[in-house]
């Protein structure tokens, strides 16, 4: 897939108030400071769509961006930012669920992974909730250039092997890096492949 074109159109913190139009929407997710922001610059070609900060949990809203004008990109709050207040942390959860639960468009979750990093329990709580409630996603391991191909290669085999003890199989995985680029073509295509099926 090649991306011609990719624009803001709305954020909120209610799903109900999404865009109403039938079209396929991808949504990214993940603890925060996974590199999301940068994920979704790299993804469209613009390096400045999704706004990044070396301030971890800045996105506090459901951020729809129109691809193509075909389908949407849609940027979900990030989990676990442990300097958010508990009540913060709870509204935050509640804005999450409330799309990936509820958003009829939303035909697959990009889940993304520092793959620097063992399997920390927060993600592993959050796949199995997506397991529990038969939410189609993928995994998507970033940050993978800070490695050497044969740590980064080690590291996300590693953390694949971990989840097969808890999965019978795994959900598509990714491994990507915002600053070399890799990944792109295979996530672009994935997404290219499913916008051809219908929307139930």
């Amino acid at each position: 897939m090649i991306v011609n074109s990719a624009r803001f159109v709305i954020s909120n913190t209610d799903v109900s108030k999404c865009p109403s139009e039938m079209r396929h929407e991808f949504a990214f997710i993940g603890r925060s400071n996974v590199g999301k922001s940068s994920l979704i610059n790299m993804l469209t070609g613009q390096k400045s769509l999704a706004q990044t900060s070396s301030t971890p949990g800045k996105t506090l809203l459901i951020n729809h961006f129109l691809i193509n004008d075909q389908w949407y990109l849609v940027d979900l709050p990030g989990y676990g930012y442990a300097q958010r207040s508990k009540e913060g942390r709870k509204e935050i959860l509640r804005i999450i669920k409330d799309y990936i639960l509820n958003r009829a468009q939303m035909t697959t979750l990009f889940l993304l992974i520092d793959g620097r990093h063992k399997p920390q329990k927060i993600d592993l709580e959050f796949m199995d909730w997506l397991g529990e409630n038969s939410i189609p996603f993928a995994i998507v391991f970033t940050k993978l250039d800070k490695l050497s191909a044969n740590a980064a290669k080690h590291a996300t085999g590693a953390y694949c092997a971990e989840l097969l003890e808890r999965w019978e199989e795994l959900p598509p995985v990714f491994r990507t890096s915002s600053v070399d680029r890799r990944g792109r073509a295979e996530l672009l295509d994935y997404i290219d492949e499913l916008c051809k099926l219908p929307l139930e």
